[in-house]
């Protein structure tokens, strides 16, 4: 009998004695040689990638997209039926875990608004999840998904697959060995500008398109009529309810190696130098500051970051005395300022050292190639936190989101208590580190 929505959404909002839970293969001490049985929520454009590389090697077992008919993307529910021809298929997510008894991981690779709910009922399953980037679209799910996967005991990964290359490694390395000294201050920036119509939604619906559930597209989003590339394939990004904007594509990826590099946590203060969004979209541009607690690599107490995306630009090359004139700074990236030079991280690339003095007879570390993928399937077998494991990326997603609410209060301080999950000094900012789910999509916890 097909899983009902509200039986569904109840049971995984249910405390852990009133769940079939059971602390899977963890850490069941997987050998080395074992396969896993893994399943795919959403198989189109980043979720093609992430199911085949998340199940080489191992039986991919179940697949689901709310899409049944031809993706538009790579990928897709038509191509993994061809792919995996034995493997069970879904269109609704929750019929897939309400028959997962032999699942022992999922990936989860849906838009934004999706990705915490599915993840979430997994691992009250004792699936193992690899959920893609920011892990949610709001903070209070960053937080219950981080607090959730402690106590459920599984492997989990968010799907930052940048963090992995030698690249970034490499620049933390130097940052923490101090090759430039301590960090006054860091810039990020990509030339992506996520944005949907100032305008709003259409004024009538479009049919919609054969194979495609739109209510289950929607999940815990406020219902709307379906609109003919509006929304889809990746349209979404730009769209309030669905998308994080530029910082939840880009900024999530740019601001990991100030993480990995300076181990700094949320920030203290968040404060927009730009527009508002639009009563539905995101701005196409925006300029924000974050403050961060220093540490041993910063040299103060308070450290600066700024993060500029679209029209807002690369940051000026005046902002170092050691960056060279004429210097073409990549499209997308990262500056780190320090007392004796700076590094530029282009994104996905490699350090680059200014002065390119300081690197002679400096001893370059060397680092083994790391697999993304590979990472969390060892953790399943060992244990072993993976690299991007909820407790290093609920902590990164709730710094990038934080600029998503600091938008909507242009040029206003927003001081921030990580601990409490709010605002100190403006309440009506505290309404948007949660938000409301559709009813019949409503879940204890979320």
């Amino acid at each position: 009998m097909p899983v009902s929505r509200r039986s569904f959404i109840k049971a995984v909002g249910a405390t852990s004695a009133g769940l079939p839970f059971t602390a899977p293969g963890i850490i069941s001490a997987q050998s080395p040689g074992e396969k896993l049985n893994i399943a795919a929520i959403g198989v189109g454009g980043r979720g093609w990638s992430d199911v085949n590389s998340a199940s080489q090697g191992h039986n991919l077992v179940a697949f689901c997209d709310v899409l049944t008919g031809v993706s538009a993307r790579k990928g897709g529910y038509t191509e993994a039926a061809k792919k995996w021809p034995k493997a069970r298929r879904y269109q609704d997510w929750r019929k897939l875990l309400d028959e997962s008894r032999d699942i022992d991981a999922v990936t989860i690779s849906t838009p934004d608004h999706m990705h915490a709910l599915p993840t979430l009922a997994a691992m009250r399953l004792g699936k193992h999840v690899f959920t893609q980037k920011p892990l949610t679209h709001t903070i209070h799910e960053s937080r219950v998904l981080m607090m959730e996967a402690r106590r459920c005991g599984v492997a989990t990964q968010m799907g930052i697959q940048n963090q992995s290359l030698v690249g970034h490694r490499t620049t933390a390395a130097l940052i923490r060995a101090g090759l430039i000294g301590k960090i006054k201050e860091a810039h990020g920036w990509s030339h992506k500008g996520w944005a949907g119509p100032k305008e709003g939604r259409p004024s009538r619906p479009d049919a919609t398109p054969k194979g495609l559930d739109w209510d289950l597209w929607l999940g815990v989003a406020p219902r709307r009529p379906y609109a003919n590339k509006i929304y889809q394939p990746m349209n979404w990004r730009g769209w309030l309810d669905f998308g994080s904007g530029t910082l939840g594509d880009m900024g999530i990826h740019i601001m990991e190696p100030l993480v990995s590099s300076l181990g700094v946590g949320p920030p203290v203060s968040v404060k927009s130098l730009g527009l508002p969004p639009n009563p539905e979209t995101w701005q196409p541009g925006n300029t924000i500051q974050y403050e961060f607690a220093g540490n041993e690599y910063t040299a103060k107490a308070l450290f600066p970051y700024l993060w500029r995306d679209g029209k807002a630009g690369r940051p000026p090359l005046a902002i170092s005395e050691y960056l060279p004139a004429g210097l073409k700074l990549p499209r997308q990236g990262t500056l780190f300022v320090g007392e004796k030079g700076a590094i530029i991280h282009p994104h996905g690339g490699s350090p680059m050292v200014f002065p390119m003095d300081l690197l002679t007879g400096y001893d370059m570390p060397t680092l083994e190639k790391r697999g993304h993928y590979d990472s969390w399937r060892e953790s399943i077998r060992t244990g072993k936190p993976a690299c991007a494991s909820f407790d290093f990326s609920a902590p990164l997603t709730e710094t990038v989101l934080l600029g998503n609410i600091a938008v909507r209060f242009p040029n206003e301080k927003l001081k921030w208590n990580t601990k409490d999950l709010r605002f100190t000094n403006n309440n009506k900012a505290n309404a948007f580190v949660r938000s409301e789910y559709r009813k019949a999509w409503e879940t204890e916890g979320l």
